[in-house]
């Protein structure tokens, strides 16, 4: 009875977290995300909160992608963008990788459209609406009319031409 206690424990002490975390080497702080997050998911989550540092967090290093290292290794695992983080053990360690050449503010900082939930406004009476701009503008609209007008132009040359093709062929053996 004692065994079986003893195993659930053991058990229950090597499962995964469910998060990772990734020392930010420009902050000194850890920060902790879901596992199986996007590494440029993670980067660009990082650079945010450096910039948005109050006093300072301008003049930090930005991160350009995540290693895991592990004492005693040679080479570390680097994460590509589209890679997802995961742990790789107690003794491997997430960490930012910072720009060698010491370059601040210089990493791109990508904004992904996430969607965003049916919102009710703060009564829970009327839903809240957003204005978004049209994507159909007057000059899309201009285009597609110009590109029909060509498309007609085209095909009365090339059905005039095939009109007088015969007459041109005539005129072409009579000459010669």
């Amino acid at each position: 009875m004692a065994e079986g206690k003893e195993d659930s424990e053991a058990i229950h002490h090597h499962q995964p977290l469910p998060f990772i975390e990734v020392l930010c080497k420009s902050s000194g702080k850890i920060r902790r995300f879901a596992a199986g997050t996007d590494a440029a998911f993670a980067v660009n989550l990082i650079n945010q909160k450096l910039l948005s540092d109050g006093g300072g967090g301008a003049n930090r290093l930005l991160a350009t992608h995540i290693d895991a290292v592990k004492e005693g290794e040679e080479e570390p695992v680097s994460f590509g963008p589209t890679s997802l983080l995961v742990n790789y053990g107690s003794d491997w360690k997430l960490q930012t990788v910072v720009d060698s050449n010491g370059y601040k503010g210089k990493v791109h900082i990508v904004r992904e459209r996430v969607p965003k939930a049916y919102a009710h406004g703060v009564d829970g009476s009327h839903p809240m609406t957003e204005k978004r701009s049209s994507p159909i503008s007057f000059v899309y609209i201009g285009k597609i009319l110009f590109a029909f007008l060509l498309l007609f132009v085209i095909g009365a040359v090339f059905t005039l031409f095939l009109e007088n093709l015969p007459q041109l062929i005539l005129y072409i053996n009579s000459s010669t």
